[in-house]
């Protein structure tokens, strides 16, 4: 789409999308972000207007995300209220987005080029000097080398200034500051300093000073570029594997490609070899082979066929697929990655609130550091104006909070990008924290520690018109042994209306009810259950009653996933206590924690039993994190610490977790745990080494010891070091399950 120049010109009601609650949601492409201070200028700014309900800001994609009641308040509004903070704004489009990037890439060379081509001619011409000041130089030799200086300062200053200079003055019109603001006062006052002292024919003058703060500033921002760049590549690539259309099959059994947006669940598809599914959905015809790492992490090949279900993004390496689409232009899997993604990037943890906070006081501390410095050095420490300047010029560089800012910043982003490599997707904005703490992991058995997909055991017991029905029924279920069921019978339709009964089963709403769910659910005598119990040892049992009929029940066995004794034992050894809570039968859940060495288990546990187990464990003190997939499940992941949720459970449970995990194996939970610890680390070394070199270069800088280019180098080597640091934690990363293979 091509973009106005002017922002007026655009319908923005026509970009916003509907929310949660009746809100409007928009994401807009800011211009003029560049660090916390911009984050937090915009998102108070924004939700100082009645009617905005949320805004946040990503600094890594320069992304604004802003949620709103229209009738408060209208999107053109929320766009004028941007400019007038001094951002101008964008309809967000990651190939715009790329474009500008790259722009701006190419100019920070440019002016890095020419910033390091003067100052090494100008240190040239500053050596002769410092010599001549030691021996014998002409002064009029000295003033012309510091004129031709000047002539080499003054267009370089002007050419490589421009990044922060335009960042400086739109803050300054919108009456606010930024970081770049006193970087520029620093540059402009050094560089006329430097030609007041070399017109009253001083000894000394800092052209070089001038020019090698303008490179070291312009490398600092080319590298913090540069990295946010790079950690964004991950949500890229997810994105690009999203297929814009779908090759629909009309009702006349014509195939025509049309755009997702035109496409409704329901609808058949279809998808050929050596394509990309475009839509969620299962497979009506055809048999294949699916690349679909992007949902387990495996790179094997699985075939799929009637009954199947597939996910838009995964790659058809096989044959042709007639696919009946479940979700296609929103709704999708991939969507849910990418938004959870999204959330990653924009979350904020309490360490990035007290960043925040911190770096919204720079201005009037900085600017009152350099002004107090100046009066004190001028009117008390004997040194005349040009010298007091200096000295104050060094303090409103030195003093400038670019470490505090990448501080916290530079260590989610990282973290998230070794988590989602590990395939663990972020929710919260302090969940690494959270996990970080947590000393305590209670799992759910069902589709947790067991995978999703079960086998049904004694279909030759049920008649096939009772297991279609059982299955029909089980389509509308997201519960594991209602996915398992439904898989085993091949049903492709469901009820229209349902409601699930959280922890026993669904049943539907129109008479006769139909239910399907737990034995006691659907009335099944207890002798009977524990006939089937013995018939079928560790086995689930889901039973189906049609309406006032007889009940039958299906026996399905779930296999554990296959880590899932490494990881238990890896957990122990790394001191955190485990147990399982579930509420299948007692049976199968002593089997499965007798499997894995688990010694505290308990099994017929309803909702509030979790909860009250939960709470009992969080009053002794003890950090817990709750790993479920379950309807069931979604109030104790609530009521956790923190909680984990596998990316094939049930939406609610995913909405309550704290993050989701992808793949069929469970290592992702332990990389999850160990690397938060050491992101958390990784936090506060990065804001005690903030506060370390503020302790220690504020007073040198302010005690006169300390020139520009030096508080220049001081400046970018904090944010270099702290940025260092957190790129640091992709060593080690990798937490591998017993068969050699990465979390992923």
């Amino acid at each position: 789409m091509t973009t106005p120049e002017t922002p007026h010109d655009l319908d923005w009601d026509a970009f916003a999308t509907p929310g949660v609650d009746g809100r409007l949601h928009m994401d807009l492409a800011v211009e003029g972000i560049t660090c916390a201070a911009c984050m937090s200028t915009i998102e108070r700014g924004l939700k100082q207007l009645d009617g905005v309900a949320g805004a946040r800001v990503n600094l890594t994609t320069r992304r604004l995300a802003v949620d709103w009641a229209p009738e408060t308040v209208k999107a053109g509004a929320i766009v004028r209220r941007l400019e007038r903070l001094g951002y101008r704004a964008h309809p967000f489009d990651p190939g715009r987005l790329t474009a500008e990037e790259e722009a701006e890439s190419k100019e920070l060379l440019r002016c890095m080029g020419a910033a390091g081509f003067g100052a090494m001619n100008i240190m040239l011409l500053s050596v002769s000097v410092w010599a001549g000041n030691v021996t014998d130089i002409d002064p009029a030799t000295r003033d012309l080398f510091h004129w031709i200086s000047a002539l080499i300062a003054i267009p370089i200053v002007a050419y490589s200034g421009r990044p922060f200079f335009r960042s400086a003055v739109r803050a300054l019109a919108a009456f606010r500051t930024n970081m770049d603001v006193p970087i520029s006062i620093g540059v402009v006052l050094t560089l006329a300093l430097s030609i007041f002292e070399t017109m009253r024919s001083s000894r000394e003058a800092f052209f070089d000073s001038v020019v090698m703060l303008l490179f070291f500033l312009l490398v600092g921002r080319f590298l913090d570029q540069n990295m946010r760049r790079r950690t964004r590549s991950v949500a890229e690539n997810i994105a690009a594997l999203r297929v814009e259309a779908a090759a629909l099959i009309r009702a006349d059994g014509v195939v025509q490609e049309v755009p997702l947006s035109k496409i409704d669940p329901g609808a058949l598809v279809l998808v050929r070899p050596g394509e990309r599914v475009s839509v969620d959905g299962v497979v009506e015809e055809g048999t294949s082979d699916i690349d679909q790492s992007l949902i387990t992490g495996e790179t094997d090949l699985v075939q799929v066929g009637p009954g199947d279900r597939v996910y838009a993004g995964t790659l058809d390496v096989g044959g042709t697929l007639r696919v009946r689409v479940t979700a296609a232009a929103a709704g999708t899997l991939l969507d849910e990655v990418n938004r959870l993604l999204e959330a990653a990037a924009q979350a904020k943890s309490k360490y990035m609130r007290l960043a925040d906070r911190a770096a919204r006081l720079y201005a009037p501390v900085v600017h009152s550091s350099a002004l107090l410095t100046f009066l004190g050095w001028w009117l008390f420490g004997g040194r005349d104006v040009a010298e007091a300047g200096i000295v104050a010029v060094s303090v409103l560089i030195i003093t400038c909070p670019c470490a505090l800012a990448l501080a916290i910043p530079a260590v989610q982003v990282v973290t998230s990008g070794i988590l989602f490599r590990s395939g663990v997707l972020l929710h919260s904005g302090d969940a690494i924290e959270r996990l970080a703490s947590v000393d305590t992991v209670v799992f759910d058995k069902t589709g947790t520690l067991t995978l999703p997909e079960a086998r049904l055991l004694n279909a030759a017991d049920v008649s096939v018109e009772r297991l279609m029905a059982a299955g029909r029924l089980a389509r509308a279920s997201r519960h594991p042994l209602g996915v398992a069921l439904a898989e085993a019978t091949r049903a492709v339709a469901a009820p229209i209306e349902v409601r699930e009964i959280p922890g026993r089963g669904i049943e539907t709403v129109a008479s006769p009810v139909e239910r399907l769910g737990s034995p006691e659910f659907c009335g099944v005598a207890a002798d009977e259950v524990a006939r089937f119990a013995a018939r079928f040892p560790g086995a689930s049992l889901v039973a189906h009653r049609d309406g006032d009929g007889d009940v039958v029940v299906c026996a399905l066995r779930q296999g554990r996933r296959e880590d899932a004794g490494a990881v238990i034992a890896a957990l122990r050894a790394g001191g955190w206590a485990v147990e399982i809570l579930s509420g299948d039968r007692e049976a199968a859940v002593a089997a499965i924690a007798a499997d894995l060495g688990v010694e505290r288990w308990s099994a017929g546990v309803r909702p509030a039993d979790k909860i009250a187990r939960i709470e009992a464990l969080k009053a002794d003190g003890r950090k817990v994190l709750m790993v479920g997939d379950g309807l069931n499940d979604a109030p104790a992941l609530a009521a956790a610490t923190v909680s984990l949720s596998p990316v094939t459970g049930v939406h609610l449970s995913q909405a309550a977790a704290d993050a989701v995990f992808l793949g069929d194996r469970l290592v992702p939970v332990l990389a999850a745990l160990r690397v938060s610890r050491r992101a958390k680390a990784a936090m506060i070394q990065n804001l005690g080494l903030s506060v370390v070199y503020n302790a220690v270069a504020v007073p040198i800088a302010v005690a006169g010891h300390i020139t520009p280019l030096i508080a220049a180098i001081a400046m970018s080597g904090s944010s270099i070091l702290v940025t260092v640091n957190a790129l640091r934690l992709r060593l080690g990363a990798d937490v591998r399950d017993e068969g050699g293979r990465e979390a992923r």
